[in-house]
């Protein structure tokens, strides 16, 4: 069997689907992205696309993204020609993420081929990510920005024959008309390696906390609001003064991922290096980390903190539970949909540093508590998010829409 991925960032979501599809001698997969890092994937095809210029200069910016997305779709038909016309290759499936413009024109070339559609998340002015603190008024020009930038999403929903969306909150995101179309399906989460293990060795660079009691872990891609970075640094400088006792161990790029940057050449990281500081002694980052390191924080985790507006659900939250994390996490509608308050962590007020603060410091002091939620985490993993499940439901979604 011929399968093609689509997505801008190799691998993105398709990491396990088609490392799955790889392991089988008889397919043939190639997956088609804009960038890709040097962690190939045994027996998979990376090809490279490159859109033919740079969206016009001086277009309204409500609809640069949707010719961004154009000009990506364009290059991934030119790279789907060559592909027939030089290496024969003709595929018998379509998987791609539909947030970017990857899949925009595919049956256009193949209308044959059944296009099976990833879609992450639907922007909304209202109710979601965006005006999320009482301070923050969504300006009309914002709206309208808003809006237009589901452009190539709706495309989108039009041309893929099936479609499916990680989360039953990033489903809810989707017009109301289309939400019957797209099934709920995540990735999956390896449960076999992101696993609790209590004699595991933390390895970091230039830092030793052979000795540590107490270990707080925060991990985000990028150090932002958006994952409540401010108000995780203002908790600990309410915490620490009190827990002698405790380091801190934050994995993440100092990148703004999501969001606006707070100033021009500034990170936030630097912002709470410029205000309120904090205890270099104790507080410890890292940047992005190995696989294999990324794992041990997690493991020597004694409370993981994971806080983000209603926003995408990180990877990194459902890692922590199936490593056994104790979590402390923000209640909004994302994190409330896999942590229930005192069964498999403790939810916060996200907007309150000292709320986030009491109840970290409500973990350390009782280890039974800790232990129980952190069981009970790996076990929302286990019967929600385990891989060989959710591949087994990717998998039937798949060969149905070949039938």
């Amino acid at each position: 069997m011929n399968i093609l991925f689509l997505h801008p960032n190799f691998p993105g979501q398709f990491l396990q689907l088609a490392s799955y599809f790889a392991r089988n001698r008889n397919n043939h997969v190639v997956f088609i992205s804009k960038q890709t890092n040097q962690n190939r994937l045994r027996n998979v095809d990376v090809m490279i696309y490159q859109p033919a210029r740079e969206p016009t200069s001086d277009i309204h910016p409500y609809v640069r993204p949707l010719e961004e997305a154009a000009l990506d779709g364009q290059a991934v038909v030119r790279a789907l020609i060559a592909l027939q016309k030089k290496h024969g290759f003709r595929p018998d499936i379509i998987i791609g993420h539909t947030g970017w413009g990857s899949t925009l024109y595919v049956k256009d070339i193949y209308p044959d081929v059944p296009l099976i559609g990833y879609f992450e998340w639907y922007y909304l002015a209202y109710g979601s990510d965006t005006g999320y603190w009482p301070d923050e008024i969504v300006s009309d020009d914002n709206k309208l920005r808003i809006r237009t930038l589901n452009a190539a999403p709706l495309l989108n929903l039009e041309a893929c024959d099936v479609r499916y969306c990680p989360t039953q909150w990033q489903h809810s995101q989707f017009p109301a008309a289309y939400r019957n179309s797209i099934k709920i399906i995540h990735e999956g989460i390896d449960t076999e390696f992101f696993q609790p293990e209590p004699a595991a060795v933390l390895n970091l660079p230039n830092v030793d906390l052979s000795d540590a009691k107490e270990i707080i872990t925060y991990v985000s891609r990028g150090l932002e609001p958006y994952r409540g970075f401010p108000q995780f640094m203002d908790a600990l400088r309410l915490l620490l003064p009190r827990r002698p006792d405790c380091h801190v161990i934050i994995v993440g790029d100092d990148r703004s991922c999501y969001g606006p940057r707070p100033a021009p050449d500034k990170t936030w990281k630097q912002i709470e290096e410029n205000t309120g500081g904090y205890d270099t002694s104790r507080v410890h980052f890292t940047g992005l980390l190995p696989r294999q390191d990324y794992l041990s924080v997690l493991q020597k985790s004694t409370v993981h903190v994971y806080l983000t507006r209603p926003f995408v659900l990180s990877w990194s939250a459902l890692e922590a539970m199936s490593s056994a994390c104790c979590m402390v996490a923000s209640a909004t509608p994302p994190v409330e949909e896999v942590i229930t308050d005192g069964e498999n962590g403790l939810l916060v007020n996200f907007r309150s540093p000292e709320h986030i603060a009491s109840r970290i410091e409500e973990a350390l002091d009782d280890d039974a508590l800790r232990q129980r939620l952190g069981e009970a985490a790996r076990e929302t993993i286990l019967e929600r998010y385990q891989l060989k499940n959710c591949l087994r439901q990717q998998l039937n979604m798949i060969h149905l829409a070949m039938k």
